[in-house]
């Protein structure tokens, strides 16, 4: 079998015994590939040496990646024993190197070489095993135990690659040549690289849950957008391009740096790229397992910092606005060039999927239209940080692959590099690292005068707020309605025979009920005192969703995301609008509204009195003011002499309704009778707070 033309596996059609052996047939090729790769290793030594002090030995690589089938296997609880519990515990978890200066000084005791490789032997036994005997059926879906299968054979497909960088970091004389990782030995003279026009038009991102490939959480979703024309760069930039940067010293120049790319280079004292060495006056260039002269026309290998300097440096020598393309435009450059996908080619249009060296080739070796290497030879660094599209969801067995990245923080890398396999070769593939990180990795420039939109779209990760938008946009939990849209449904009611023109919620936190009063007014405003409330609330009428990361259990976390459209909201958005406001101190422009919700306000106000007394002023005669509080008075929200109830005066008790009617008895009369309005604060997985609301409602007598 070819271990370098292999393809990642079509999971949604063909016969199922037949697929069951083609899933095989990849995992074992992927076990044997990987274990090649250790074969450069010169000595058992070797697997010790830390060839980036920010990284493991590759000891670590070698068994993480065969832990990592049982860990998820287990996960998936499609196995129920372990092999080797301290194994898979020890080799669980590598380094994310989240800093430049992040320096691990842990000391692990770690096993020898041959006890990894026997481990490695077990494991491969009784992944094989699983994939004999688990049922089959089609779809495979992210639901199905095969799905965990596909997770491992993956998995180690990208530390396929992240060790073969690694490996290119050690001493040279650690390492030996070996048949399957030939390199290139075309070189030559770089040809001038130029700038050629890109038309714009709409990019569609995103995998829906039917797509035929694996994919890691990051990919599915929906992304569009449109992309104005821009130019892009015909070659990938070269090391005979790239040197001139270095000859003109900006390594050395402060300005072509942005400051977190300053402060590596002056940590790492960089002063080139880092496979290159300094021969007298002359270069080489260092490739997996070998140094030979530095080939001009191969493109030059550095991380983002580096490439983003540059393009600094020749948009001021060029007076031309030259950048890194986003993901949008790359993937524009990549649909323009009509490229198949993998694993639907031929054969591989470019230097990709290992089908052609260990090693980057010439930069005019792979065309695609007007373009060279539009997928291949190195991954491109871009200018936007990895994202999480509309609809994203964590997958349960592996919820940390995506969401720590999506920091703003980690930028995407695209196209894949000679030796990209798997769903690395696919166009959906989105890898991201830190800017500092090295990987077989360049870029292509363009020229753009568009902004580049950085996606801040972070999961809320505070208690308070992650609380509030599940309570307001979550599941409802024990049968008890979802609090925001009962007091909504309530209003709506109470005003069916009455003027609808505006609404005010007051206290609106993250804003449904806000959304849901626009299902009957024609404007609604909510006002919150919290910026971290009104952030999200604003949000939510501006981009239609929001995501939070809510405690289940310790530190695992899950990770939500929440939108208009499927509320039945996103029509009546446009009705809405949120500021933040004192709701004992509103500015005059809030005036004339027909309703004002005060939904579990008064007991958290500084000076309920105060609101009470003015709130008529915002009002339009006849307009109704609906108030809810579950009366939990604490002097930490508001002094005692501020209370409505909850207390005694002259030896008798004064509940918090009877101090509702004094304040509000001069302008209003009260409507009805209280009623009980239900709610539940999720904390965690198995904690709650039930609590009850009382509702009254004040007609303004004017």
């Amino acid at each position: 079998m070819d271990l370098r033309k292999s393809r990642t596996i079509i999971l949604n059609d063909g016969d199922p015994e037949a697929k069951r052996e083609e899933i095989r047939r990849y995992f074992h090729q992927t076990f044997d590939i990987d274990e090649k790769l250790y074969e450069t290793l010169r000595e058992d030594a070797t697997f010790y040496l830390r060839a980036d002090r920010l990284r493991h030995p590759l000891i670590f690589y070698f068994g993480h990646t065969a832990t990592f089938f049982i860990n998820k296997l287990t996960i998936a609880r499609v196995i129920e024993e372990r092999i080797n519990p301290r194994f898979e515990s020890m080799f669980a978890v590598g380094v994310d190197e989240m800093s430049w200066d992040d320096l691990d000084a842990t000391h692990y005791d770690w096993p020898s070489r041959q006890e990894v490789k026997e481990y490695r032997d077990k494991a491969r036994a009784l992944v094989d095993g699983v994939i004999r005997r688990l049922p089959l059926k089609f779809p495979i879906t992210w639901e199905d135990p095969f799905w965990a299968i596909m997770m491992g054979i993956e998995h180690e497909r990208i530390h396929l690659e992240t060790s073969s960088v690694l490996i290119r970091q050690l001493p040279i004389d650690q390492v030996v040549r070996h048949p399957l990782w030939e390199i290139c030995r075309e070189a030559g003279e770089a040809q001038e690289n130029k700038l050629l026009p890109v038309t714009g038009g709409r990019v569609v991102l995103g995998k829906g849950r039917n797509h035929p490939l694996y994919g890691w959480d990051n990919e599915y979703g929906h992304h569009e957008a449109e992309v104005a024309g821009f130019r892009a760069a015909k070659y990938l930039v070269s090391n005979r391009e790239f040197l001139a940067f270095v000859e003109a010293g900006g390594y050395g120049e402060r300005q072509w740096w942005t400051e977190e790319g300053w402060n590596w280079r002056t940590f790492r004292q960089a002063e080139h790229p880092l496979f290159w060495i300094k021969i007298g006056n002359g270069w080489r260039l260092r490739t997996m397992v070998e140094e030979i002269d530095l080939p001009w026309n191969w493109p030059v290998e550095v991380n983002y910092l580096e490439a983003k300097a540059f393009c600094n440096w020749l948009a001021a020598r060029s007076g031309r606005p030259i950048r890194l393309p986003t993901e949008d435009e790359w993937n524009r450059l990549r649909d323009i060039s009509d490229i198949p996908d993998q694993p639907w080619w031929d054969r591989a249009p470019g230097n990709i999927n290992l089908e052609q060296w260990a090693s980057s080739c010439a930069v005019d070796r792979f065309r695609s239209g007007d373009f060279y290497d539009i997928i291949g030879n190195v991954w491109q660094w871009t200018e936007t940080p990895i994202y999480p599209f509309h609809g994203f969801e964590t997958h349960p067995w592996y919820d940390d692959f995506s969401t720590p990245t999506f920091d703003t923080r980690h930028n995407l890398i695209k196209g894949g590099s000679w030796i990209s396999t798997g769903n690395e070769a696919t166009r959906d593939s989105r890898y991201a690292f830190r800017r500092h990180f090295f990987q077989h990795a360049g870029f292509r420039y363009v020229e753009s005068d568009q902004p580049v939109e950085v996606h801040q779209d972070q999961y809320e990760t505070d208690l308070l707020t992650a609380q509030y938008c599940d309570a307001h946009y979550g599941e409802e939990h024990f049968g008890v309605p979802n609090f925001p849209v009962a007091c909504a449904r309530i209003c709506l009611e109470l005003t069916a025979n009455r003027p609808r023109r505006r609404a005010l919620d007051v206290g609106c936190a993250v804003g449904r009920a806000t959304f849901e009063l626009a299902r009957g007014f024609d404007r609604v405003t909510g006002l919150d005192f919290s910026t971290r409330f009104f952030r999200l609330a604003a949000r939510m009428q501006e981009e239609g969703y929001l995501r939070y990361a809510f405690p289940e259990e310790g530190e695992i976390q899950s990770f939500h995301e929440m939108g208009l459209a499927a509320l039945g909201l996103a029509e009546i958005r446009e009705r809405v609008e949120f500021y933040q406001a004192d709701a004992c101190n509103l500015p005059e422009k809030f005036t004339g509204y027909d309703l004002v919700l005060a939904a579990n306000l008064i007991d958290r106000l500084y000076s309920p009195r105060r609101f009470l007394a003015t709130i008529h002023e915002r009002m339009n005669p006849g307009g109704l003011l609906v108030i809810t509080s579950p009366y939990t008075w604490l002097e930490e929200f508001t002094k005692r002499e501020e209370w409505l109830g909850g207390y005694k005066e002259a030896g008798e008790n004064v509940t918090t309704l009877d101090g509702l009617k004094a304040a509000l008895s001069p302008r209003f009369r009260m409507v009805g009778e209280p009623c009980d309005v239900p709610f539940v604060i999720r904390e965690t997985r198995r904690k709650f707070q039930h609590s009850i609301a009382e509702l009254t409602v004040w007609e303004w007598t004017g």
